[in-house]
């Protein structure tokens, strides 16, 4: 049944999505077709039922409402100036500094909230209008705020991550978090390469000079918003506390920081909830449906039918991994990053671990970078429309000025990919 199932699955999928149906909606409705096509109608609903309740039944999970909560108090908490405040002190007098600073203002505050779509947001709304007004060419600083929103995916903590390590059967998600760190530097760093050869080529100005005491007063003003990276993550390390655990201290400490800054009231609160909810529920649906179509799929044998597929392509590793990096980038482009880690890590994690030895914290960071730069390219890239709305630009615009650092992002894709060191290193140095 295995390639019966890949057809219906695919062809049923196709259509609905065609005819606009919600991502989550198709994904279930494809599921139950699927399975209807082996075993009568009563039990396949039972079953499916049963499957997405129980992939819910998860105490990682957790973490993802907790997450979202503190990226909302983060956007409104005043947190996002003072992080590039602090980057322009690091590299606002480089080539292109304002490119700099945006690259790393999104790393940092990518990494902290853990969203890539509130990165993309609470910094662009401010550094797009600095950029503009000292010169850049207003597609360009979107497509510069645009790519480097994705790094806070990478860079822990990471909502994507926890999903991933549900989907792949429980992989270590401190480890997937501590792996995330050199990838996702690497990633900011080729694109602020991009960025400085752009800025050098047009002759962008570079920052203000920054006296001794007003670096030291930014860093000091941004010291309680960096804490948190350290309060989270070296708390899971020290295994102090879990990282569901972590996020619900995370969320405090950001309640916290926000009242000090004064930023967010109590008044505040409903508002900033209920987006967490909204955001929360339709996560959590398309876990659920992602989790039921995800045993449909083992249940038809369709991850077997894949690496048999791929199998008698090639058995030379190099290819096969360069197949499956093709496959997610073009999913990537059609698909939303959450739906896509529960679908395909149960179809090619069974491949790269058993077939080619790779190890599953490397693999997860492999697919995400992947999907990474579907998030950054139409029809479906959320962080594309976000950048663009929040510039007040065309996309059709920025295209053109997105490509080099789509170029600099699958070239740092393929280093990940071929140099697993770079993320298991520190991992392993930290016996993970």
């Amino acid at each position: 049944m295995g390639l019966a199932g890949i057809l219906v699955l695919v062809i049923s999928f196709i259509i609905l999505l065609v005819l606009g149906v919600p991502i989550a909606f198709s994904i279930g409705l494809s599921g139950m077709l699927t399975m209807l096509v082996s075993i009568d109608s009563l039990p396949a609903f039972t079953t499916l039922a049963q499957r997405m309740a129980t992939g819910l039944d998860s105490f990682a999970l957790l973490a993802i409402p907790f997450f979202v909560f503190a990226g909302q108090l983060m956007n409104r908490g005043g947190i996002a100036i003072r992080l590039i405040e602090f980057a322009k002190v690091l590299v606002g007098r480089l080539p292109g500094g304002l490119a700099f600073v945006n690259v790393m203002a999104n790393m940092l505050f990518g990494a902290i909230s853990g969203s890539a779509a509130a990165s993309a947001s609470a910094i662009g709304s401010i550094m797009h209008p600095r950029m503009t007004k000292d010169g850049y060419d207003e597609n360009f600083s979107a497509a510069v705020n645009i790519t480097s929103a994705t790094t806070g995916l990478i860079i822990p903590p990471s909502n994507i991550l926890i999903v991933y390590s549900l989907a792949s059967g429980g992989v270590s998600i401190a480890a997937l978090f501590i792996a995330g760190y050199l990838p996702g530097i690497l990633m900011g760093l080729a694109l602020m390469g991009v960025g400085a050869a752009y800025a050098v080529r047009k002759k962008y100005p570079v920052g203000e000079k920054i006296t001794m005491r007003e670096g030291v007063l930014k860093f000091l003003d941004a010291i309680p918003s960096l804490l948190l990276l350290v309060i989270v993550i070296g708390g899971i390390i020290a295994g102090v506390f879990t990282a569901t655990e972590a996020s619900a201290v995370a969320v405090l400490y950001c309640l916290i920081l926000s009242m000090i800054y004064k930023e967010v009231k109590i008044s505040d609160l409903p508002d900033i909830i209920l987006k967490t909810t909204g955001t929360t529920a339709i996560v959590l649906l398309l876990v659920a449906t992602s989790m039921g179509l995800s045993w449909v799929m083992s249940f038809e044998n369709i991850p077997q039918t894949v690496s048999d597929g791929l199998l008698t392509v090639s058995d030379n590793p190099f290819v096969i991994l360069l197949i499956i990096n093709m496959i997610l980038l073009f999913v990537g482009v059609f698909m939303d990053m959450t739906p896509a880690v529960l679908i395909f890590t149960p179809i090619f994690l069974p491949v790269v671990t058993s077939q080619l030895g790779m190890d599953p914290i490397h693999f997860g960071i492999v697919l995400i970078m992947n999907l990474c730069v579907g998030l950054c390219t139409p029809p479906v890239g959320s962080v594309l429309f976000i950048g663009c709305s929040v510039a007040g630009v065309k996309i059709q615009n920025v295209i053109k000025p997105l490509i080099p650092f789509f170029i600099a992002m699958i070239v740092v894709l393929a280093l990940i990919t071929f140099l697993p060191q770079i993320s298991l290193w520190l991992p392993q140095y930290f016996g993970f």
